[in-house]
């Protein structure tokens, strides 16, 4: 099974998010669960494969050519997939995923996870695509989407396709679906 794991090239402001990465990169390797994911070795991508990868697990980057430099690609990787545009990382990502979480992170790790869910509610996939709500992070965000459904803008069934979890536990759950 590969999961896909959108994130931040930066810790975030708590420790914590740095935290729940590593658990979850231990977590992935343990279950034999290749992370596919970003490709940088900075912020909480670099704490999410690394701890992937000293656990004896997989990790799959994929980044476009522009960004080795910027987000300074991890050079100890399973496997390193460079592209050309950020359109074909999530492409790539999307077709690689068997299951999507967004840890926290900023206006790219929102749209990665927004289009995941997109897809999901257009009948692309039917993979399940996870907000891992760390520290509160997602709370307004998980609000939002019960008020686009109260507003009439998205309905129950595509409501669903955005599983916000707060534990490994969560993931765990959602994944047994």
């Amino acid at each position: 099974m590969n999961i896909t794991v959108y994130c931040g090239a930066s810790a975030g402001s708590e420790p914590i998010y740095e935290h729940k990465a590593s658990e979850l990169g231990q977590w992935l390797a343990a279950h034999n669960i290749t992370l596919v994911y970003g490709g940088g070795r900075t912020g909480l991508m670099g704490k999410l494969a690394n701890a992937v990868l000293a656990n004896g697990g997989k990790a799959i980057g994929v980044i476009p050519e522009f960004l080795k430099t910027a987000e300074e690609v991890h050079t100890g990787l399973t496997r390193l997939i460079t592209v050309n545009t950020m359109s074909q990382r999530k492409d790539t990502m999307l077709q690689m995923g068997d299951a999507f979480i967004a840890l926290p992170g900023g206006a790219g790790t929102l749209e990665e996870i927004a289009e995941a869910i997109s897809a999901a509610r257009l009948g692309r996939h039917a993979k399940p695509c996870m907000l891992y709500n760390i520290h509160g992070c997602y709370d307004h965000l998980e609000k939002l989407f019960d008020h686009m459904v109260k507003a009439g803008f998205l309905n129950q069934a595509g409501r669903e396709k955005a599983n916000f979890v707060t534990s490994i536990e969560g993931i765990e759950k959602i994944l047994r679906r």
